[in-house]
């Protein structure tokens, strides 16, 4: 299966959506650079998704860099010997510290999260959203940023909804079950076209919107 692992996938991406949808060519154009944001898997990428799940850019950055001082290494191991006390002082609210929780010990029981970037999305999907507290989102960002996964468009971001729907001119800006019918014409390239449309979001409002997930390239 194909993987998003370099800046030359991006733009093979890039060229394919154009082809499939010509409407493409003018967001492409606003958007500039369409950064690969790609990361290394496992326990520390996945940490910093869930931290930055409703709180903006800025908030998530420096959350996540206090709790990954306070865990060094941010393991899960780490976690669940470090106790209770580093959440309240990195700021986390009390259902992001019971799904970093949850994911320590499901690590801490087995799964592995390099593991899961070699499966199918819809596998690893399954079982991702098999943990407590980790949903769709969180799970399709770790998929698209961690393991590189071509196809996968985070329709619940409320960043992607403003930016398609300001790109494309719908008013109101489309919901999740809108857009994710929208996106299928942009298969199989639709991992591809959530970066572009990030891209588009920066560069129209004036603000990095795209999740982070650990350290991005």
């Amino acid at each position: 299966m194909l993987r998003i692992s370099n800046i030359d996938d991006i733009n093979s991406g890039l060229d394919a959506l154009v082809a499939l949808d010509p409407r493409l060519e003018a967001v492409r154009a606003i958007a500039g650079e369409v950064p690969l944001r790609l990361t290394e898997p496992g326990f520390a990428s996945l940490a910093s998704i869930i931290v930055s799940q409703q709180v903006s850019t800025a908030s998530a950055k420096a959350i996540f860099g206090r709790f990954s001082t306070l865990v060094d290494p941010l393991t899960p191991q780490g976690l669940l010997a470090a106790g209770e006390g580093v959440f309240r002082e990195a700021g986390l609210s009390r259902p992001k510290q019971k799904t970093l929780l949850a994911v320590a010990r499901a690590a801490a029981d087995g799964l592995d999260l390099d593991d899961l970037c070699r499966l199918d999305a819809r596998e690893a999907m399954a079982t991702m959203v098999a943990i407590s507290g980790i949903g769709p989102w969180t799970a399709e960002v770790y998929l698209l940023f961690a393991a590189g996964h071509p196809d996968i468009f985070p329709a619940r971001d409320v960043a992607l909804q403003s930016a398609v729907g300001h790109a494309l001119g719908i008013d109101p800006r489309p919901g999740e079950k809108a857009l994710i019918r929208l996106a299928e014409s942009w298969a199989p390239w639709r991992g591809v076209a959530s970066r572009l449309f990030w891209a588009y979001y920066r560069e129209t409002r004036g603000r990095d919107a795209a999740p982070p997930a650990g350290n991005p390239a």
